[in-house]
């Protein structure tokens, strides 16, 4: 199964264990709303609360490319606030693990 498989599928089942699995051990999230970083500890904290509440939604999820090094998707979230971003993720990959994601976003409106 391919990576974008995995973590689509462990969205889909709200499966916080599963996405964190996907993480390697060096994992960076880079938010492009600040510029600041998280790592694989902060970002397994923080899964469980976003799937468990669903103040997040996304859709549209869509593979853009993927092979052995790299996976780049794009997906529509909206947020609590009511606001919703067109996002694309690029996330660096190693082993079949996830070592770094970064985004880019678009405000969309409604």
């Amino acid at each position: 199964m391919s990576v974008f498989d995995e973590i689509q599928s462990a969205i889909e089942n709200r499966d916080a264990d599963n996405f964190s699995d996907m993480l390697s051990d060096d994992f960076t999230f880079v938010r492009h709303q600040t510029g600041t970083s998280m790592n694989k500890s902060e970002m397994s904290e923080m899964i469980p609360e976003m799937m468990k509440s669903g103040a997040l939604q996304s859709s549209s999820h869509r593979l853009l490319y993927e092979n052995d090094e790299i996976m780049v998707e794009h997906y529509v979230m909206d947020f609590p606030d009511g606001t919703r971003e067109a996002i694309i993720g690029v996330n660096t990959l190693r082993n079949g693990k996830i070592t770094r994601l970064e985004t880019g976003a678009t405000i969309v409106k409604s």
